[in-house]
């Protein structure tokens, strides 16, 4: 895995958009390995990380149109603020 992310890392310096996407690739491949290897399920585990995703999203756009703005009119460093905001409220409520 450790070499798979050295050369994503690599194709992302260069900023070669065919070799990054292939790398993202084997990337993504070695780390469902992994899963199957050590016995956990690569999908649930997206579709978990996915549903924390759009849990902490929905909790930014809330507390943004609660302030009159949308995404596109905030800054990054204001919705990664509320980033951690969501992270902190939600700790716990999934695994």
């Amino acid at each position: 895995m450790e070499e798979e992310l050295s050369e994503f890392r690599a194709a992302l310096e260069a900023g070669n958009k065919a070799a990054l996407q292939e790398e993202a690739g084997d990337l993504l491949f070695t780390l469902v390995n992994l899963c199957r290897i050590t016995g956990a399920d690569a999908e649930a585990a997206l579709r978990a990380s996915l549903g924390k995703f759009t849990k902490r999203f929905a909790y930014i756009e809330q507390a943004l149109a609660k302030r009159g703005k949308t995404p596109a009119e905030s800054t990054l460093a204001e919705m990664d603020a509320l980033w951690d905001e969501a992270k902190d409220k939600t700790n716990g409520e999934e695994s």
